[in-house]
């Protein structure tokens, strides 16, 4: 699979659900000539947009959050082993820790997603946030 196609699985309008009665949806498009995606998530009081693109120098996906609440967050990684990885390194309440999403269990019309938290330079990750995605 070209490198560049490896987040298609994640383009369309989709109905994400968690725990117990959290919902949103998202919608992810190819925007500038296809080579970025971008992500509209609107959802619990919740609202963000992240913009993804591949770096062939590199290899690896580049991804930047920004929503409601203020936030800017920087991701870069990889697909391998039929999972999305992207992480950071980030400072929470003063305390350094590494932060990743993976996206996986990916099928033609779902797919789960984590928030994942590591405070040991990434031996170990918590789920902090794990969404459902179905395809609309």
């Amino acid at each position: 699979m070209n490198p560049e196609n490896q987040f298609d699985f994640w383009l369309g309008e989709w109905n994400c659900t968690w725990a117990d009665d959290g919902k949103a949806t998202n919608h992810v498009l190819r925007i500038m000539n296809d080579k970025v995606i971008q992500e509209n998530f609107d959802g619990a009081g919740l609202i963000g947009m992240s913009v993804s693109v591949y770096d062939p120098e590199r290899k690896l996906w580049c991804q930047t959050w920004v929503d409601n609440n203020g936030s800017y967050l920087d991701f870069t990684g990889k697909f391998e082993n039929e999972k999305m990885i992207l992480s950071r390194d980030a400072i929470v309440k003063g305390e350094a820790c590494k932060q990743r999403m993976v996206w996986y269990n990916i099928q033609a019309d779902e797919f789960d997603w984590n928030w994942e938290r590591s405070d040991d330079g990434g031996n170990t990750w918590r789920v902090l946030w794990q969404i459902k995605y179905k395809r609309k």
